[in-house]
């Protein structure tokens, strides 16, 4: 009786859950009309916004700004260092030994950021008296002088948009301390263009390094 129970619970919920991705008119794929990942214990809906008459009215409207600094980016961060786009970008958050890094400043990231983020500024990976304790956090284990990266996480790094230096910055200099660039990806188009396309983004505090 209570397996027979299950079952009818369990049709039931994927009947609702058919019926309210039929209802979905702006999907991310033909196949995927939203997901779900976990940040900070909540389950987080992924989606594209559905009103097709929406307009972005923020700060990300702006097609132009002072170069320098914010002059557009090269589409390769750094050498070995795969660029990808959104649906690669989703594709990753299924992964567990994948983090998504904001390498923005802390304020920025306060503000507005893309689900699963972790907030490492740019300005940390710079000096290498963190190199040690910021490798070690991502999962590489000191070997002598050097580090195993065997089970160090692969990374994705984005900032602002094409034309925002933080993230190909990072890229340079994780690069420079010695990570290795086949764990390094490069999400260029950033937050301006997840945005764009409407997908879901999350206010929420930073997760810092201490």
């Amino acid at each position: 009786m209570i397996f027979r129970t299950f079952i009818f619970v369990f049709v039931s919920l994927a009947v609702l859950e058919a019926q309210e991705q039929e209802k979905v008119i702006v999907k991310i794929t033909k196949k995927l009309p939203y997901f779900y990942v976990k940040q900070h214990g909540k389950k987080i809906k992924v989606e594209r916004i559905q009103d097709v008459a929406n307009r972005l009215s923020d700060d990300f409207t702006k097609t132009s700004r002072p170069c320098p600094p914010y002059c557009i980016e090269p589409i390769d961060a750094a050498k070995g260092v795969k660029t990808i786009g959104e649906l690669e970008l989703i594709n990753y958050l299924k992964d567990k030994n994948t983090l998504l890094i904001d390498a923005r400043p802390k304020e920025w990231f306060d503000l507005e950021s893309l689900p699963k983020s972790i907030n490492i500024p740019e300005k940390l990976t710079r000096a290498k008296s963190i190199r040690d304790k910021l490798f070690k956090i991502l999962g590489a284990k000191k070997r002598g002088k050097g580090f195993d990266f065997s089970n160090a996480k692969k990374l994705i790094i984005y900032g602002n948009g094409p034309w925002s230096p933080e993230a190909s910055k990072f890229i340079k200099n994780m690069v420079n301390l010695g990570y290795p660039a086949k764990k390094l990806l490069f999400y260029r188009d950033g937050l301006q263009g997840w945005k764009i396309l409407g997908l879901t983004t999350i206010v929420h505090k930073a997760e810092e390094i201490r």
